[in-house]
């Protein structure tokens, strides 16, 4: 079987991309069993209640992330809510050790894809957003579609 190329993606975590203000984007491999990537394979995660954890060792853990079981896995399959091992260099951990130690940081995964056959995770450095920023981005947002919508309806008015 010829070896895989480029970019898949599996799954993203939109509600993280409104809930944070995303500061720094990370790549980490994930630590998996072969069941987990069957799984993936077909497409069949989620991200909404995905955290990323840092222990004492200093390790990176992706927690509460649902990979269902493999259907056609027999007893060999794994816990779909298990915790999973971010893989990243020792730098890379301790500069997001140190971000999160500053209020009202955290570390979200965003999204779950394929590169080159293997599976990695984009994570960030995000800041809380309150609740008038995530109406403010709303209305940008919907601001920005009106306009390309008016455009639209002039240009194809001439």
């Amino acid at each position: 079987m010829p070896k895989e190329t480029g970019e898949k993606l599996i799954v993203q975590n939109k509600k993280a991309r409104h809930d944070y203000a995303i500061e720094d984007k990370y790549e980490a491999g994930l630590a998996l069993t072969g069941t987990e990537v069957k799984s993936l394979r077909e497409g069949r995660a989620s991200l909404s209640e995905a955290f990323i954890s840092i222990d004492r060792r200093g390790e990176m853990w992706l927690e509460g992330a649902n990979i269902p079981e493999y259907l056609n896995g027999t007893w060999n399959n794994h816990a779909p809510k298990r915790k999973r091992k971010l893989l990243l260099h020792r730098l890379q951990i301790t500069k997001l050790a140190r971000g999160i130690e500053a209020k009202g940081y955290t570390i979200v995964p965003l999204s779950l894809y394929f590169k080159d056959g293997r599976v990695k995770a984009e994570i960030a450095l995000a800041r809380g957003k309150k609740e008038f920023d995530k109406r403010q981005a709303l209305r940008e947002e919907q601001d920005k579609r009106e306009a390309l919508r008016a455009m639209r309806y002039a240009n194809m008015r001439h």
